[in-house]
């Protein structure tokens, strides 16, 4: 095993999703390294969507394992005391993860300007960079001062496929309106408008409805890998790439 690492995962204070925040946190502690969290203004434990926790959302909520690992993350005094998007120093830490959810809380995140920043001068570091699902969002709106243009211009990606932010919507628009998208954009039409060749270096994955990865099986996950930044889909990618991205370090 490698030195322990410190990464970086800034949250919401609240609706982010409880699988892809849990299950890397697990694997990286799990690995020997340290998860420093951070939201927008610190000192107080962020909350996951509610309606993922609670299992309203039936199968397309988070599986049984990765809902036992929320549990022992909220229960971890790192997570009692997240630091300040304006505190970060980017350069004391050794790996940035960027997790997703859909709700609304999780505009607080996406659209910070502050933490935007962050992600400029973290990316300039040259050290790993994960993100899922509407983590990328981040990324792509971060826009490098220097170029005017997003850090992952030139970069391979992928992120929330629109057929799933569109599956997902009808499914429960119904009962729940607006609850799964996010922003009138989806996320793969932003994600690809930011790409310096969207049909080249953006990869959608397999088609996939229900199939997830687990901590022992990796079919029906995917991920993609370039150099030092790994990005992935959704839940069902987590564990996946939360190891990718622990090798990395």
């Amino acid at each position: 095993m490698s030195a322990m690492a410190r990464v970086l995962m800034p949250l919401p204070d609240a609706d982010f999703d409880p699988t892809e925040t849990a299950v890397p946190w697990r694997t990286l502690t799990r690995d020997g390294h340290d998860v420093v969290f951070a939201t927008e203004h610190g000192g107080a434990a962020p909350t996951a969507d509610k309606r993922l926790l609670d299992g309203s959302l039936g199968s397309l909520g988070p599986d049984v394992e990765p809902r036992a690992l929320y549990d022992e993350m909220a229960a971890a005094p790192a997570f009692a005391r997240p630091m300040a998007w304006s505190a970060i120093e980017p350069g004391a830490f050794d790996g940035l993860i960027l997790p997703g959810g859909h709700a609304p809380g999780m505009k607080q995140y996406l659209g910070s300007t502050v933490l935007q920043d962050k992600v400029v001068a973290f990316w300039r570091t040259g050290r790993p960079v994960g993100a899922i699902c509407h983590g990328v969002l981040v990324l792509a709106r971060a826009k490098d001062p220097s170029t005017g243009k997003s850090v992952l211009h030139g970069a391979r990606t992928t992120c929330l496929p629109k057929y799933m932010e569109r599956g997902a919507y009808l499914m429960t628009f119904w009962k729940l309106g607006r609850y799964y998208r996010t922003y009138p954009a989806y996320v793969e039409d932003e994600v690809r408008a930011a790409l310096e060749a969207p049909n080249e270096h953006f990869e959608r994955g397999p088609l996939v409805v229900k199939k997830r990865g687990t901590d022992a099986d990796d079919v029906g996950a995917f991920i993609v890998e370039d150099g030092r930044y790994v990005s992935a889909r959704w839940p069902g990618d987590a564990y996946l790439f939360a190891r990718r991205f622990s090798a990395r370090l």
